[in-house]
């Protein structure tokens, strides 16, 4: 079994606080690794290189530290077979679906090589008599990110990409249930060109986290979780006065019109309601058709769609529709949301709690649910399940399946399918949700827009990724000068004045 390790000032750091946690196959059940939970003092070692590192870094132009993301994006294509299996071997994902959490960080990557254009201030010429005014965005020293294990590969990227594009340097504390391939990502960038000190991977739990949170010299953090660590994560890091952008859960609707073509409906709600075995904060949780006979004709094309998905570890290939979750933990906490959803009366109408895959009794697979007739009060409701279960809630009305999403307490995503543009253009004005389909079932805006929900989703003012990160990892400093002037009339310069 093999100990992974920090990455701290270009090499690999073995873990000296003596802790550990195990990095499972979830697969088959079995610890294949230990990844090390550091210690404040192993936190401080690397904040200590990053800020050494740091100050030359910010002095390079942007057009050089753009050329090291150009040469990064080679690299990520170069190995993104590599980076996909070892993310599939840790989190569980299907192959294709690692491909794809590469790829999204890696177009944020290609964003980051516009940074030279993102980091141009502003200049007025004689906004007084004799006087010029211009701004300058500049770094803000040493960032660092709290990233989930759900997208080992593109949260990081997310972050740090346009962190280092500004001229920052960069802790990353990635999850520790997969953190390999956030140690390959810093090897990567290291190769691509960056200086040693500027990526720093720094395992751990909450130890290496408050640390993060209380060291003075970190300026700002990232985090993407739960809405409770986000809560708590953005309340201690704005009380120490740092920079602070915290994404929590979602509990996304998919409103269904009964104009609406029931086959593309029914097709999204299977892709973004079980792909990824669910864990996804951009998943479709809930399906909202309104009327009746909308509903009932709903969920007679869903049933054979889901009892058709193929469950199964990556190495299947692409036969697999999507994996196992990612600990016996979480599996345990999905199946016992399936329980009382049925306990408070909602109706199981495909039960995957019995699902076991021959070869992989020990794997932590989960069969695809779909409940009916779910009413706001339920548990499998409020709760974000991340898991693969699907929750249908029938409303009368159009009004009606707006306030059900407007009423929620998260507003990450939300997609609404018709083919009546009225109807789209009223939801996507009204609706109180920061990411919106229409006919789209998960709207995750490209690498040049920004991401982020609304409510409890979100805690902070700037989005992910987009404009945004360039604004989130720089500060704004506007200069007002004036010269003398050392002309004399007639055109004779006047040396005294400058005096």
């Amino acid at each position: 079994m093999q100990d992974l390790t920090h990455y701290i000032n270009g090499a690999h750091v073995a873990g000296k606080s003596g802790r550990f946690s195990d990095v499972f196959n979830p697969a088959t059940g079995e610890v294949q690794a230990r990844c090390p939970l550091a210690s404040t003092d192993e936190l401080a070692e690397a904040v200590a290189a990053a800020q050494a590192a740091q100050p030359a870094w910010a002095a390079t132009n942007p057009q050089r530290r753009a050329r090291v993301m150009m040469e990064f994006v080679r690299l990520l294509n170069r190995d993104m077979d590599k980076l996909a299996e070892a993310l599939s071997r840790e989190h569980g994902k299907t192959f294709p679906d690692a491909k794809g959490d590469v790829q999204r960080g890696l177009e944020v990557v290609e964003y980051c090589i516009g940074a030279p254009q993102m980091l141009k201030g502003e200049f007025t010429d004689s906004a007084g008599p004799g006087i010029d005014m211009y701004s300058m965005r500049q770094p803000l020293g040493v960032c660092a990110g709290i990233t989930p294990f759900n997208f080992p590969a593109m949260i990081p990227m997310w972050m740090f990409a346009p962190a280092l594009a500004c001229g920052n340097a960069f802790i990353l504390k990635p999850s520790e249930r997969d953190p390999s391939v956030p140690l390959m990502l810093a090897e990567l960038m290291e190769e691509a060109g960056l200086p040693k000190g500027l990526l720093q991977v720094v395992n751990g739990d909450k130890v290496a986290v408050d640390a993060i949170l209380d060291h003075p010299v970190i300026q700002s953090i990232g985090f993407v979780g739960s809405t409770p660590i986000a809560e708590y994560i953005y309340g201690r890091g704005c009380s120490n006065g740092k920079r602070v952008q915290c994404f929590g859960g979602a509990k996304n609707h998919m409103i269904v019109m009964p104009d609406a073509d029931l086959d593309q409906a029914a097709d999204a709600l299977i892709g973004a309601g079980y792909g990824a075995a669910g864990e996804r904060c951009m998943a479709i949780s809930v399906a909202v058709p309104v009327g009746e006979e909308t509903a009932d004709r709903l969920i007679e094309k869903l049933v054979p769609r889901i009892e058709k998905l193929k469950v199964g570890p990556y190495t299947a290939g692409d036969d697999v529709d999507y994996g196992p979750v990612v600990t016996a933990e979480a599996k345990q906490r999905i199946l016992g949301l399936v329980e009382s959803g049925i306990a408070q009366g909602a109706e199981l109408v495909v039960d995957g709690r019995d699902f076991k895959l021959q070869g992989y009794e020990n794997g932590f697979f989960v069969g695809p649910h779909l409940f009916d007739r779910v009413t706001p009060e339920m548990d499998i409701y409020r709760q974000e399940i991340f898991g693969p279960v699907l929750t249908t809630v029938r409303a009368g009305s159009y009004e009606e399946a707006l306030k059900l999403a407007m009423d929620h307490e998260y507003g990450n995503g939300t997609a609404i399918f018709t083919r009546d543009g009225d109807a789209a253009r009223d939801f996507a004005h009204r609706i109180n949700i920061g990411m919106v389909g229409i006919n789209v079932p998960i709207p995750v805006p490209l690498a040049y827009h920004t991401f982020g929900g609304w409510k409890k989703s979100a805690f902070g003012d700037l989005n992910q990724h987009g404009p945004d990160a360039f604004r989130f990892y720089t500060r704004t400093k506007t200069v007002t000068e004036r010269w003398p002037s050392g002309i004399k009339e007639g055109g004779e310069f006047n040396f005294k004045a400058m005096d």
